[in-house]
């Protein structure tokens, strides 16, 4: 089941981080940087999630992993805002940096090496 993959555990909790975290940023960032970085996080676990679906099909597999690999840089993206507008801390910044950079090693492993993932009868 997807919930047990290791890179879905830390995307959940990186994106329910990302929701604590997100309450305290200003307002006027509602609908722009509150919004996306939550989105882009959430994403992460709905395309993992979508992938271990599709894992009987290999170039669907790939290819939903690889979106939950760009929605996890888009993250990486709004978290840099975020600190350089002063709305996170040094180490809420790390900690994030952090877990996007795991997060995107794996992806990546799990990208170049779909068949330890896909159903033996899929290879």
């Amino acid at each position: 089941m997807y919930k047990e993959l290791k890179v879905y555990q830390i995307a959940f909790e990186q994106a329910m981080s990302i929701f604590i975290i997100s309450k305290s940023f200003p307002k006027e960032e509602k609908y722009s940087l509150t919004d996306q970085v939550r989105r882009s996080s959430r994403s992460v676990c709905a395309n993992i999630g979508e992938a271990y679906r599709k894992r009987q099909y290999k170039a669907h597999f790939v290819s939903k992993i690889s979106d939950s690999d760009m929605e996890n840089t888009e993250t990486q993206v709004w978290v840099d805002f975020a600190f350089k507008c002063n709305y996170i801390s040094k180490d809420e910044y790390e900690l994030l940096i952090h877990n996007t950079r795991e997060i995107g090693k794996i992806l990546y492993h799990m990208i170049n090496n779909p068949e330890k993932f896909l159903p033996k009868s899929s290879k």
